[in-house]
């Protein structure tokens, strides 16, 4: 059984973050709200807790994982980013997008693709999910929360418990979250390339 804390969406208890963090130092796996649904999360290259979430997302090896950072610093330790692409980044984050980018060789082998080498990185606009990441120090391994067979993430806490609980070491109620998912942009190379159109407006990318 997964254990649950309720979270203000605005001003996150840094007691119960303080907890949260401990959980995913420890290696679990834990559902938390974003910008744009829920997500899953662990500790960057914890194989175990990684591992798990493939298995519960289904996800085989040429799936994209993301790392979600705090700020356009943080990206750039563990993604190559040009002056071009730093300007696209900036006017871009924070927000619903998950950008596809070159990885360095900061990046666990285990998160990238097989073939390209190349990791998502996005920032979220959100105070849980911000306060967590200012406490860890580091970005969280993520992916968003769809269930197997279905096209959407999902958006409420009480839900996930309720179809999840037994696989998850955490999950945090933030409140309900947007339906859409990221919007999904390639800048390995100019001009972007849009993967999916979903929350974050795409047409900057399309000009």
């Amino acid at each position: 059984m997964s254990q649950f804390f309720q979270i203000h969406p605005e001003n996150p208890q840094k007691r119960l973050v303080e907890q949260a963090i401990g959980i995913i130092r420890s290696g679990g796996v834990v559902a938390y709200p974003t910008d744009s649904g829920y997500a899953l999360g662990c500790h960057l290259g914890e194989k175990k807790a990684i591992d798990r979430i493939k298995r519960l997302r289904a996800l085989d090896d040429k799936h994209n994982f993301t790392l979600v950072c705090s700020d356009l610093s943080e990206i750039g330790t563990y993604a190559k980013v040009d002056n071009a692409v730093f300007r696209l980044l900036k006017a871009h984050t924070p927000g619903a997008y998950t950008f596809i980018l070159n990885a360095t060789t900061e990046v666990p082998r285990l998160l990238l693709h097989p073939k390209r080498r190349s990791i998502g990185v996005r920032v979220p606009n959100h105070a849980i999910t911000y306060a967590l990441l200012e406490a860890l120090g580091e970005p969280l391994m993520s992916v968003t929360l769809i269930p197997v067979g279905e096209e959407l993430p999902m958006t409420d806490a009480e839900e996930i418990r309720e179809r999840f609980s037994a696989d998850l070491d955490l999950i945090i109620d933030g409140g309900a979250c947007h339906l859409e998912p990221t919007s999904v942009v390639d800048l390995r190379e100019l001009p972007p390339v849009v993967l999916r159109e979903g929350r974050g407006d795409v047409a900057p990318f399309r000009d």
